[in-house]
């Protein structure tokens, strides 16, 4: 008698041990299976957090290539514009040198002297030219300044007596880059007026930028 009740309550506490043993089992099996979920789960957030880090790298990287490719495009479009502008100047001051060698090159430095005296109103005026345009100056130059007499006489009425003289050293004549054409010096050097070919080539080129930039590059504007 005594030894079946110590039979069942050891067959009691085995039941109990196993049921306990299978509880621990089941919940350490649960415990694993959910931190092995985090876990994995986290990795992947890792990952697509490193993906999306790197791709918006990427794009970064790509948007900085594509911006420099683009401002070198500019400055080389640029650069090959400012070129073909310089080449036309230079065409132009070839055509320049056409002009003073033809028959018409006295009239022209006549104007040029005229136009560049009335512009510096003074009585007392220097003529500078090129060492080749001496003989030209000095024959045309009595009709310039009855010219310009004419010319203020006729707007206001008082007729003038300037004094205007050509240059005397030739060491301090125009150089060939002038292109022809004159300066014009007043109250010893203080006052000074470029009217030379190259200097009105200039201006005119400064003048026509918009319209021949328009003309070349449309596609710019």
């Amino acid at each position: 008698m005594a030894s079946d009740q110590i039979r069942q309550m050891v067959n009691f506490i085995l039941q109990e041990a196993h049921e306990k043993a299978n509880e621990i089992r089941v919940k350490t099996e649960h415990d694993f299976n959910l931190e092995k979920q985090t876990l994995v789960h986290e990795a992947k957030l890792n990952v697509q957090d490193e993906f999306t880090k790197k791709e918006k790298d990427r794009e970064v990287q790509e948007r900085i290539a594509r911006s420099a490719e683009i401002g070198a495009c500019r400055q080389k479009k640029m650069q090959l514009r400012d070129e073909l502008l310089t080449s036309l100047m230079k065409e132009a001051g070839s055509k320049c040198k056409m002009v003073v060698s033809g028959q018409n090159y006295p009239a022209l430095l006549q104007k040029l002297i005229v136009q560049g005296l009335i512009k510096i109103e003074e009585m007392e005026v220097v003529v500078y030219c090129r060492g080749e345009d001496v003989a030209t100056v000095t024959k045309i130059l009595p009709k310039a300044i009855d010219e310009y007499v004419t010319i203020m006489e006729k707007e206001s009425g008082v007729k003038l007596e300037p004094k205007v003289t050509l240059n005397g050293d030739r060491a301090k004549d125009l150089p060939d880059s002038s292109n022809g054409g004159v300066h014009l010096t007043a109250l010893n050097g203080k006052i000074v007026l470029d009217n030379t070919m190259t200097s009105r080539l200039e201006l005119v080129y400064e003048e026509l930028m918009p319209s021949i930039r328009a003309i070349l590059f449309p596609e710019a504007e």
